[in-house]
Formats: C-alpha cells, structure tokens, sequence
C-alpha cells in the first residue's frame, strides 16, 4: 500500500517552496489562483517572507494546505497512491486530494478555519507544548492538576494545550522523567478553547459541494478509514477542538510493505511514522531531489 501524507502546521521554514517553484512552474500557477480564494499571496509566503509572517495562524493554515495540493497535483498526480492521510489542518489538503472536496473549497475552508482559530487564540492567552518520555498516568494526572488539555497523540510525543500560565508551569515542573517544550503557536489548538471556531466552520461546511472520496482516507478522529465525504467534512469540523489522533493513524496504516510519501513542507510526519508505523518505509519530500528516492522507496 502506498500513502501520501499530508503536515500540518508547523511544518513550514521559510522560503520552502523556492526550490519545487523552480522545478515544476506549474506550481506557481496553482498557488496564483489558490490564492484568490486565500485572501493571500500564497507565492510570496511560500517562497521570500519571513518566519514570523508564515508562523501566523492565518497564513501558516492556508500556505500549508495550498502548498501540498498544488506539489501533488503538479508532481505526483500521476503517480499510484492507494490512500491519504493528513496531520491537523493537513486533513484538508488530504480531503482535497481524495476528491471530497474541490481544491477551492479546502483552501476556502481553510481561511475560515484558520481566521475563526486565530480569533479564538486571541480571547484568552493560551499555549501548546510537547511533551516528550515520562510515565502516561503520572502525566495525566499532572494535567488534570493544571487543567491541561492532550491535543496531539503522535506516538512517542504528546502535545498538551491550556492556558498559557498552566503550560509554563508543567514545564517548569514536569512529570518525572519528562521533557516539556513549549510550542510556538498562537493557541490551544484542538481543543475545547477552540469551540467558537467549530461553529464558524461548520456553517461554512455546510454550504459547500462535497463527493465521497477516491482512495482510502483515514481520519484523526479515531485512525479509520471514511468512506462518506460528508462524514469525512463533519469529522474535520469537530477536530478543531478535539485531539489529534496521529498514533491510530499511524497504527492503521502500518502494513508490512507499506510506503509512506509525505508532500511538502515534509519532515514531520516521515518522521513520527518511522517511530510509529516501523513495517512502513518513509520518505520526505523536502526538496525536489528527493523525487529520485520515490522508486527505491
């Protein structure tokens, strides 16, 4: 089985697309019209702005998503994928590419998902952080202690979400035998300090086109396969304040011969599936020249 995987935020350095714009042009036409519905010069901030512009909620979420619909539809579109899977905000880069929606209505939804997000980071003063090692109960109860929130399940890392004074305290105090590094992002993500965004979305969800998708699709609800488009649309709402389930991804996809192709801006999530699904071999597309690896993969 070969799956392509679609990264989340975070995943984005400056200037990531530079070197995929000059290699394939066709990108550059893609990202023009994508960002008419962006509301965004997607060119610019994919190839020359800088890191603290694209770390802003509201662009990172739709350079993201734009950048990894148009390296696939440009560059591996022709190739044989048997299924997609996308980490976060990649879910929707991911319904795109299994045909459940239009690339104009992922990168739509996105806009709204990432302004509703943004606004509600802006409300109250909240924070993320990994968490790395350390005992699962022992961990837990530190967050219920701190009124700490588990927004990421990505096998060997936990990411935890909160108010951003119960953050610096776990790290300034974390469980025994656990490392605490904080995020840099704008909020608590996938949780339920994002319910006002849940409900922007969903009004504009309900309003668009959706098709059942093409190819196997797993979802970061619970790691299963979707098969009905609209339920597949439902479930992206819902996990912007709900945790990402990364680990039953990964677990769901790990197959004896499997392989694993993540889009760009990769490195992430090709490396969480080496650590997290070993029976499938990974590859990141970081630069176009990792397009040679694809046969040997």
């Amino acid at each position: 089985m070969k799956i392509i995987g679609a990264p989340g935020q975070g995943s984005q350095s400056e200037g990531f697309l530079k070197p995929w714009v000059e290699a394939f042009p066709g990108i550059e036409t893609r990202l023009e019209a994508l960002s008419a519905v962006a509301g965004r010069d997607l060119m610019r901030l994919g190839l020359t702005a800088p890191e603290d512009e694209i770390k802003d909620t509201a662009n990172a979420q739709r350079l993201i998503v734009a950048a990894s619909i148009a390296v696939y539809r440009e560059v591996l579109a022709e190739s044989e994928f048997d299924g997609v899977v996308g980490h976060s905000v990649g879910e929707f880069a991911a319904a795109a590419i299994a045909g459940v929606l239009s690339d104009e209505d992922a990168i739509a939804l996105v806009g709204v998902r990432a302004d509703a997000m943004a606004d509600a980071a802006a409300r109250v003063q909240t924070s993320m952080a990994a968490v790395l090692g350390g005992e699962g109960e022992e961990i837990q109860v530190r967050l219920g202690d701190l009124g700490l929130q588990a927004a990421n399940f990505n096998g060997s890392q936990l990411v935890v979400a909160g108010l951003k004074d119960s953050i610096t305290e776990l790290g300034a105090s974390p469980p025994s035998g656990a490392r605490v590094i904080e995020l840099k992002v704008a909020g608590a993500f996938h949780t339920d300090f994002m319910s006002s965004a849940v409900e922007a979305l969903g009004e504009a969800a309900a309003a668009i086109e959706v098709s059942d998708p093409k190819m196997k699709l797993w979802t970061n609800r619970d790691g299963s396969v979707v098969t009905n488009g609209r339920e597949f649309v439902d479930t992206m709402v819902l996990q912007t304040a709900s945790p990402v389930r990364w680990d039953k991804c990964m677990a769901s996809i790990n197959a004896p011969g499997g392989k694993f192709v993540e889009l760009p801006p990769a490195g992430a999530l090709a490396g969480l599936v080496k650590r997290g699904a070993p029976e499938l071999s990974a590859l990141a597309l970081k630069t176009p020249a990792d397009l040679e690896k694809l046969e040997s993969l």
